[in-house]
C-alpha cells in the first residue's frame, strides 16, 4: 500500500496536470464563479495527470535509458519551479480575464475572485480524486497477486484488469449515476406537484385547467400551471393594442394526464377543439424544456402581436431538469414533439384550405430539439408548417446541424447563411434577419436565434478532441478574443458555462429576451404589423 497510495507524483503526470489546470483558468464563453473554477481546475488537472502518467509509462516501456539520480533531482526542481511560476501567473491573470469578460458583457465587474481559495479547492479535490484512483489501483494489484497463485501471470493480470474495470463501471453506473438519477427524479417529481407563488387556476374556458377543461388543473404539473395560469388578460393586451382584445387560448397536457405521448397529443387536440383554437388566425405548437417549461417571452410576444386572437398548445414529456433530460430523455423529447405536431396537423388538415389558422412552431433549448424531431429536414418542415421560431437550439439538433454545416461558403458558423437565406435564417441580433441583404425571403420562414456566447448552442462532445469552427477565423461579437481551444479543457469549460447560462444579461448566454419579438415578427407578422409595432412590443416584453 505504501508504494501505490503514498508514492510521490509522477513527472509526466505533474507536468500535464499543471498545464491542464492552468489552461482551465483561461477565458471561456461566460464568466464563472471561483468555486466552479476550483472544481474545473481539479477535474481538468486530474485528467491531465492521467494523460501524463499514461504517456510516461509508455515512454519508460519503449526507452530503456534513465537519467542518473542527480539529473532526476535537477529535472524535478526545474519542473517544480516552472509549475509554481506558471500557476501563480495564470491565477493572477485569471482575475483580469474574468473582469474583461464581464466588461464585454456589460456585467458588474466587481466580482469576487479569490485565487488562493481557487488554488486550495483545486489541490484538495485533486488530492481526493487521486487518492481514490490509487486505492482502486491498489485493489487491482492485490487481485492480480491473488490470481497469480492459480493462473499464469499474464492471464491473472488480464482477468484482474477486466474485473476492476467492470466493478468501477458498475459502481459508476449503478451506484453513482443511478443514485443521482433516483434522487433527481424524486426531487423533480415533488417539484412538479407544486405551484409557483401567485399562479392561480384560470377562470377562462379558453385555458387548460379552467372551467370546462378536459385537462384537470392538478394534472398540468408545475410548469403547465404556470403556462396557463399566467396568460395575459384581454385588458392587458388591449392596453398595448388600443382596441378590444380576445382571451388567448393556451392548451397544455401534463405527464399525469395520459399514459403516452400519443395519448397526450390526442387529448391536446380534443382540448384545442373544445376551446375553438382551430378558428383562431394563428395556432402555435410549442416545444417545452425538460421540466415542461415554456418561455413566457415566446408566448406573450405572439399573443400581444395578434391582440390575443391566437392559440398555443404544448405537452410535457418529462419533469427532469433540461440538462438531465438531454442526457436521458432526448429520444422521449423527439417522440413527444412528433406525436403532438402530427396529431395537431392531422386535425388542421381536414379544415378547408381557406379556413385554416397559420400553423406555427416554436421551441427554446431542448424545446427546439423536440420540435425539430417532428421533421426529416428543412424541406419537410417548410412543406408542413407555416413557419418556425427556434431559440438557443442544442448543438445536437438535427436540422440545425444540417443547416450549419451545409452553410454557404464564406458565412461563419456562428451566423450561417443557408441557400441564400431562402427559408431559414440565423440571428445573433435582430438586424441579422435582414442577411443576406437583398435576397428574397418568402414564407414559410424559419428563424434560429442563437447567441454567440450561448453554451447550449456551442457545447458538444467533439470539444474534447477537436477545435470548434466558432473559434476559427473572425470571432462572433461578444466572444472573448483571448479564448482559445485546448483538448479536453475547453470541453469542461463550456460544460461548466452551462451552469451560468441564465445568469447574464439578455442577449448573452442562454437569455434571448425581447429578441424573440423580432423573431416572431419575421416568421408570422399579422396583417398591418409594422416595424414601429415591433419596437413597442420589444419595450413591453423587455420590461417583463
Amino acid at each position: 500500500m505504501e508504494r501505490v497510495v503514498r508514492r510521490r507524483l509522477g513527472f509526466g503526470g505533474t507536468l500535464l496536470a499543471t498545464l491542464f489546470a492552468c489552461a482551465s483558468l483561461t477565458p471561456s464563453l461566460l464568466p464563472r464563479a471561483w468555486v466552479y473554477q476550483g472544481l474545473m481546475c481539479a477535474v481538468t488537472g486530474i485528467l491531465g495527470y492521467a494523460v501524463g502518467a499514461t504517456l510516461g509509462a509508455l515512454g519508460r516501456a519503449v526507452i530503456s535509458y534513465r537519467l542518473p539520480e542527480r539529473g532526476r533531482r535537477i529535472a524535478w526542481r526545474m519542473l517544480a519551479g516552472g509549475c509554481l511560476a506558471l500557476t501563480a501567473a495564470t491565477l493572477w491573470y485569471s482575475f483580469y480575464w474574468q473582469r474583461d469578460l464581464r466588461t464585454l458583457m456589460g456585467i458588474e465587474t466587481r466580482d469576487t475572485w479569490f485565487p488562493p481559495t481557487i488554488l486550495a479547492v483545486t489541490i484538495t479535490l485533486f488530492t481526493l480524486i487521486l487518492l481514490v484512483s490509487r486505492l482502486v489501483r491498489l485493489g487491482g494489484r492485490r487481485l492480480n497477486s491473488w490470481l497469480g497463485r492459480f493462473v499464469p501471470s499474464y492471464v491473472g493480470q488480464t482477468i484482474g484488469v477486466l474485473v476492476i474495470a467492470l466493478l468501477v463501471a458498475v459502481f459508476a453506473n449503478d451506484v453513482l449515476f443511478s443514485g443521482f438519477m433516483a434522487r433527481t427524479n424524486d426531487w423533480s417529481s415533488v417539484t412538479n406537484k407544486g405551484t409557483d407563488p401567485g399562479v392561480r387556476r384560470p377562470v377562462s374556458t379558453d385555458l387548460s385547467g379552467g372551467p370546462g377543461s378536459l385537462v384537470s388543473w392538478d394534472s398540468l404539473g408545475r410548469e403547465g400551471r404556470r403556462f396557463t395560469g399566467t396568460a395575459p388578460t384581454p385588458t392587458r393586451i388591449a392596453a398595448f393594442s388600443g382596441r378590444p382584445a380576445a382571451t388567448p387560448i393556451r392548451v397544455y397536457v401534463g405527464l399525469d394526464a395520459a399514459s403516452s405521448p400519443e395519448a397526450q397529443a390526442a387529448l391536446a387536440v380534443r382540448e384545442l377543439e373544445r376551446t375553438g383554437a382551430f378558428d383562431r388566425p394563428v395556432l402555435a405548437v410549442l416545444g417545452t424544456t425538460g421540466t415542461g417549461w415554456v418561455d413566457p417571452h415566446v408566448t406573450d410576444s405572439l399573443e400581444f402581436m395578434y391582440n390575443g386572437d391566437s392559440a398555443m398548445v404544448a405537452l410535457q414529456y418529462s419533469y427532469l431538469p433540461s440538462w438531465v433530460s438531454f442526457l436521458v430523455d432526448r429520444d422521449k423529447a423527439a417522440a413527444a414533439g412528433r406525436a403532438l405536431f402530427e396529431a395537431v396537423r392531422a386535425r388542421w388538415a381536414v379544415l378547408p384550405a381557406g379556413d385554416r389558422p397559420r400553423l406555427l412552431l416554436a421551441g427554446e433549448s431542448l424545446g427546439s430539439y423536440e420540435m425539430e424531431g417532428a421533421f426529416h429536414d428543412l424541406s419537410d418542415l417548410a412543406a408542413r408548417a407555416d413557419g418556425a421560431l427556434f431559440i438557443g437550439p442544442p448543438n445536437a439538433s438535427p436540422i440545425w446541424d444540417e443547416l450549419t454545416y451545409g452553410r454557404d461558403p464564406g458565412s461563419p458558423v456562428w451566423r450561417p447563411v443557408y441557400q441564400d437565406g431562402r427559408t431559414a435564417r440565423f440571428a445573433l441580433r435582430p438586424a441579422d434577419l435582414a442577411r443576406p441583404a437583398g435576397r428574397p425571403w418568402p414564407h414559410p420562414r424559419v428563424v434560429y436565434l442563437q447567441n454567440a456566447t450561448d453554451p447550449v448552442v456551442w457545447w458538444s462532445p467533439e470539444l474534447l478532441y477537436s477545435r470548434p469552427a466558432w473559434l476559427e477565423g473572425t470571432r462572433a461579437p461578444g466572444v472573448n478574443p483571448d479564448m482559445d481551444w485546448y483538448p479536453v479543457v475547453t470541453f469542461w469549460q463550456v460544460l461548466v458555462d452551462l451552469t451560468a447560462a441564465l445568469s447574464v444579461p439578455p442577449g448573452q448566454g442562454h437569455r434571448y429576451g425581447a429578441n424573440v419579438v423580432d423573431g416572431w415578427a419575421a416568421v408570422a407578422p399579422p396583417p398591418g404589423w409594422s416595424a414601429d409595432d415591433t419596437a413597442r412590443l420589444r419595450t413591453l416584453i423587455g420590461s417583463s
